[in-house]
């Protein structure tokens, strides 16, 4: 969203009409193409939970062709928390309704990958995270995931089962909607099977492979189903 945010400012506002305040949630991604067109289909698509206050969510960083790596996104998340937080305290926010900073973001054999976590953790940044790359949550909605990829992205995305010459295959950084629509369930079950495999000794950088989206999905964007 650039200088992002324009329109944001209005989430300080009442409710009008009798609507419903929604959360704000806002999410830095490593990727300029796979993860904001995987959040797009979340968004128009995602079942949210009943019982839980709706989501507005916002990709802060869509336009940006710079600044991208880890501990980059947890910068920039830190300073926008900060901003936001001040907003919701001005506003009296219920602690149900307060704003979210999230960032997306893989392993991809980043010198600083744990530097970039334990910052984020430490700021109360959530993280969405996978090892090697998101190839590895993607590929969870076809099938189960095992072995090690030795912290290689081209491992996972060479097992996505896209036909040679379909869309998917020209364009394989596009997550598109028939590629994960009506398999979350699978996907998240996939997930935790291929995270069990890793004791908790093991630091989260060091599970390979691993993936928390379903998480992120569930506990950020209050989605149960899409």
């Amino acid at each position: 969203m650039g200088r992002g945010h324009r329109g944001r400012d209005s989430w300080e506002r009442p409710a009008r009409g009798g609507g419903q305040r929604r959360r704000q949630v806002f999410i830095f991604t490593e990727g300029k193409v796979t993860e904001p067109s995987y959040l797009d289909i979340l968004k128009d698509k995602g079942t949210p939970y009943a019982d839980k206050v709706p989501v507005e969510m916002h990709i802060a960083n869509r336009k940006a062709d710079s600044g991208r790596k880890p501990l980059d996104l947890v910068g920039q998340a830190i300073r926008l928390k900060r901003e936001e937080d001040r907003k919701a305290k001005r506003a009296k926010l219920d602690a149900k309704y307060l704003p979210e900073v999230w960032c997306l973001f893989d392993h991809d054999n980043y010198k600083y990958i744990r530097d970039a976590l334990k910052e984020a953790e430490k700021a109360g940044i959530g993280v969405a995270f996978s090892h090697p790359c998101f190839e590895v949550w993607r590929l969870a909605h076809y099938k189960p995931v095992s072995g090690s990829f030795a912290g290689v992205c081209d491992g996972a995305a060479e097992r996505l089962p896209f036909q040679r010459g379909s869309q998917d295959a020209k364009t394989p950084k596009v997550v598109l909607p028939h590629q994960v629509l009506g398999r979350y369930e699978t996907a998240r079950k996939n997930a935790e099977h291929m995270n069990s495999q890793h004791g908790a000794h093991v630091a989260k950088w060091d599970r390979d492979p691993y993936t928390d989206v379903h998480e992120f999905v569930e506990k950020a964007l209050h989605i149960n189903m899409y």
